[in-house]
């Protein structure tokens, strides 16, 4: 019987550890996030999308964000949750998975003073989300205030995978 338990205990362990690894990792976005993000990925194309569990325009973009992912392995996607409501992770999480962006790195705003935040990463955002910034290789930014259209994101990881072939 004793046997039969810790079996028992060692599969649910299994099995939510396993539940767990699928989840979308978030990570906390306070004050020096967006200089540390910049740092990791210089000289990486990057996309990096602020969106909300609350936007609308967000639900519908997500899961075409991780099929461009999926279809542009050699650009780094970050997802930060910029939403004006604090404290969603189970739901960013959920959100996450389903569009297919659990690989991706995930971000949440944590600090609740989320304008000092914008502040960090673009003194003239008022905070309108979804918001895109696509970051070349050579650091030019590109921002897409609004739901980004996908045949643009196609042509930017075009021309980015093509300045890699030329050096």
């Amino acid at each position: 019987m004793k046997r039969e338990l810790l079996a028992a205990a060692f599969l649910l362990g299994t099995l939510s550890a396993a539940a767990t690894a699928e989840d979308a990792e978030l990570k906390s976005f306070e004050r020096g996030s967006w200089q540390q993000i910049l740092r990791s990925h210089a000289g990486r194309p990057t996309l990096v999308h602020f969106w909300g569990v609350t936007c609308g325009p967000c639900k519908v973009e997500l899961p075409q964000l991780g099929k461009f992912m999926k279809d542009h392995p050699g650009i780094d996607v970050v997802t930060i949750s910029a939403d004006l409501v604090p404290n969603l992770p189970e739901a960013t999480q959920s959100m996450l998975q389903k569009a297919g962006l659990s690989a991706a790195e995930n971000w949440m705003f944590s600090d609740g003073f989320a304008d000092r935040l914008r502040f960090e990463i673009d003194p003239a955002w008022q905070g309108d989300i979804p918001r895109t910034m696509l970051i070349a290789r050579g650091g030019a930014v590109t921002t897409i205030e609004g739901a980004a259209e996908m045949p643009e994101l196609d042509k930017w990881a075009q021309g980015q995978a093509a300045t890699t072939g030329s050096r």
